[in-house]
C-alpha cells in the first residue's frame, strides 16, 4: 500500500462528512486534503484509543517530531510521507501541524472548560487550524477567506460537540462551558448521567445558536472571488448544517441517540452543493465576460 493509498483508506473508513467533499476536487488537491485529514485522524486516534495518558503524550511527541520530518525530508509514517509534496506545493506551515497536535493533547489534560473563551482555544487548534490549511490547498485570492476558514472550523467543531455530547460524556469529557451550564441550571453530573431536562434542552439550544452564528460569520467573510475554489468547504458546511438541523428538529434529544446522516444523504447534499456552486460560478463568469 502506497502512502496515498493508506491515507485514502484511512479517510474512507472514518465515515467522515469531509470524505464526501473531497470527491469533487481535482486529483492533486484531493490527494493533499486527504493526506491532511489522515494526519488529523492519526493524532486524534492517539488520544481516543490510548488508555494511558503518559503513553499518549509520548506518542504525540513522536508525531511532533514526525511532522518536523515532513519538512526535513525523512518522514517514517505513510501519512507524513504523503504530506511531503503537499506541504511544499501548498505552503503548509509546520507550526499549524504542531498546533493541531497541541489541541489534541488538551484532551489529555481535560478538566472541563470554565468559559467559552477557554473552549474557543481548543476549537481553534483542532478545527480552525485544519480549515486554515485547507484553504491553502483549495486556493484563494482574498485574505478575508482566512477569516472564513477560521470561523467555519469553529462552526464545525461546535456542531461536533453538540452531536457527540453523549459519547464524550461516556469518555468522561465535557466540552460545554462550565459557566454556561451554571447559567442554565445544569451540573456536569447531569450531563455525565445523561439527565435530560428543560434546562438541559435550553442549554443545547444555546449551543446550537452559537454554532449557527459561526456559520453565518464564515459565509459573510467569504469573498465571491474565492467561493468556487472553496466549494469543498461549502460542501462540508452544507452537510454539517444539515446535521445541526436534524438535532434541532429532533428537539435536542441528544442523550437518546446520536444524530447522523446516512452516507447516501451526505453524497446527495455534496452533489447538490457542488452543482449549485458550479452554476453560480458559471453565471458570474458569464457576467464578467459581458462587461469586458
Amino acid at each position: 500500500m502506497t502512502p496515498d493509498e493508506y491515507c485514502q483508506d484511512k479517510t474512507a473508513k472514518s465515515g467522515s462528512s469531509f470524505y464526501y467533499s473531497f470527491l469533487f476536487l481535482p486529483p492533486p488537491q484531493r490527494q493533499a486534503i486527504t493526506a491532511l485529514y489522515a494526519f488529523c485522524r492519526e493524532v486524534d486516534d492517539v488520544v481516543d484509543e490510548c488508555g494511558d495518558a503518559n503513553v499518549a503524550r509520548i506518542k504525540l511527541q513522536w508525531w511532533r517530531e514526525e511532522a518536523a520530518r515532513i519538512f526535513d525530508g525523512a518522514p517514517r509514517h505513510p501519512v507524513a510521507q504523503a504530506l511531503q509534496g503537499p506541504a511544499v506545493t501548498y505552503n503548509l506551515p509546520l507550526e499549524h501541524f504542531l498546533e493541531i497536535i497541541d489541541g489534541m493533547e488538551m484532551d489529555l489534560d481535560h478538566q472541563g472548560y470554565p468559559s467559552f473563551k477557554d473552549l474557543a482555544l481548543y476549537c481553534h487548534r483542532v478545527a480552525s487550524m485544519v480549515g486554515l490549511m485547507s484553504v491553502e490547498i483549495f486556493g484563494y485570492q482574498d485574505r478575508r477567506t482566512l477569516k472564513y476558514a477560521h470561523d467555519l472550523g469553529m462552526a464545525f467543531q461546535l456542531t461536533n460537540i453538540l452531536r457527540d455530547v453523549r459519547e464524550d460524556a461516556a469518555r468522561g469529557r465535557l466540552y460545554l462551558p462550565l459557566d454556561e451550564l451554571e447559567r442554565f441550571g445544569v451540573t456536569p453530573e447531569d450531563v455525565m448521567a445523561h439527565r435530560m431536562s428543560d434546562n438541559m434542552r435550553e442549554l443545547f439550544k444555546f449551543q446550537a445558536k452559537r454554532a449557527r452564528q459561526y456559520y453565518e460569520q464564515a459565509y459573510g467573510h467569504l469573498p465571491e472571488i474565492d467561493r468556487y475554489p472553496q466549494r469543498s468547504g461549502l460542501i462540508m458546511a452544507a452537510i454539517y448544517e444539515a446535521t445541526l438541523r436534524e438535532i434541532e428538529d429532533d428537539g435536542y434529544n441528544l442523550f437518546e441517540r446520536r444524530i447522523s446522516l446516512t452516507p447516501l444523504r451526505k453524497l446527495w447534499i455534496a452533489w447538490q452543493t457542488a452543482r449549485r456552486e458550479k452554476k453560480r460560478h458559471k453565471k458570474l463568469a458569464g457576467r464578467a465576460v459581458q462587461h469586458i
